[in-house]
């Protein structure tokens, strides 16, 4: 079973491992160390530590094109995936899947994806499997504000309402589809109320509350396990980054992130843990200390690994065949 509650310095060491692997990798992007575009969640890693903490080991995830933390908060190795972001052979996909297609089968995670509202398809189809296998399995499917409005999303949905499909669809609305404001795109008051139009349970928490994202996500998770069907979450969010490395930031304002700031999910949570005389301040600088030395770790296994050949790429892309693979090489 999941676990019934919290594991609350658990929790706190999760919320850290994202919010530095993230920052680490936005060092390396800045030095120009990692190609092509990153879209970072810093400022949201309340979102998936809550929600992945509601699952046990079997269950699933499909994840979005701002899915570091997903995968982090579902357990995979930072040091496999940062060497995957910075192109590595010893990345999780061989360096062929980047900051936006990782994936870990082994940990349940089923796969970022570049595609909006690529994702929920995918839960419902894993769900559907689980359901036929006679599996208790659940996934869960991360998802943005922008998926909403896509065909795919409602048609995710549709199916796993009429066959009460074991999965749980958690929009991180982070008040933003790219440059869009969620409020002037959706005209209703909170998300979540989309989900009586598929007569399932739907609901908005603070995602920036690492104890309400659990405790709904758990309920929605235990739900779909014993056979009720899905649940759709809105989790309330906001990334401090911009939509992507390129975005320049020009549709908010500066007073707004700094609004959103002092809401920092990792020193909210971290008073609360004082609060209740958990931990001491000491003994929370040594989880963040820990998870500091984890990174380095990490970005040290990441650069050292080997950069993917012509050759193996190609094996990749066609089937096996008596043409030899550097011939296909000197073609392309």
């Amino acid at each position: 079973m999941a676990a019934e509650q919290l594991d609350e310095i658990d929790a706190y060491r999760t919320m850290w491992r994202i919010r530095l692997f993230e920052e680490a990798v936005e060092d390396l992007y800045g030095r120009g160390m990692m190609h092509g575009t990153m879209h970072l969640s810093i400022g949201q890693e309340a979102v998936p530590t809550g929600a992945c903490a509601a699952l046990k080991e079997g269950d699933q995830i499909t994840s979005t094109h701002r899915g570091h933390g997903h995968c982090i908060a579902k357990g995979a190795d930072l040091g496999r995936s940062m060497a995957e972001l910075l192109a590595r052979d010893n990345g999780y996909c061989r360096g062929r899947g980047g900051s936006m297609h990782i994936a870990d089968v082994a940990t349940g995670n089923l796969g970022a994806n570049g595609i909006v509202a690529g994702g929920p398809p995918i839960a419902a189809g894993a769900a559907l499997s689980n359901q036929l296998r006679g599996t208790d399995q659940v996934c869960l499917c991360f998802h943005g504000d922008g998926a909403v409005g896509e065909g795919a999303w409602h048609e995710a949905l549709t199916l796993a309402s009429m066959w009460q499909l074991p999965v749980v669809f958690i929009c991180e609305n982070n008040k933003y589809g790219m440059s869009m404001s969620s409020e002037k795109a959706f005209k209703v008051e909170h998300l979540s109320e989309k989900a009586a139009a598929y007569g399932i349970p739907g609901l908005t928490v603070d995602g920036n509350d690492v104890e309400a994202v659990f405790e709904s996500v758990n309920t929605a998770v235990e739900r779909a396990r014993a056979g009720g069907g899905p649940t759709f979450i809105e989790a309330l969010t906001y990334r401090w980054r911009g939509h992507s490395k390129s975005d320049k930031n020009l549709y908010r304002t500066r007073e707004e992130i700094a609004q959103w700031r002092a809401h920092d999910p990792i020193a909210a949570y971290a008073a609360v843990l004082l609060e209740r005389d958990t931990a001491t301040q000491e003994e929370l600088n040594a989880v963040a200390d820990e998870v500091r030395t984890e990174i380095r770790d990490a970005v040290r296994f990441g650069t050292q690994g080997d950069e993917p050949t012509v050759e193996a790429m190609l094996a990749g892309v066609y089937a096996p065949s008596p043409v030899d693979a550097r011939e296909l090489g000197a073609r392309a």
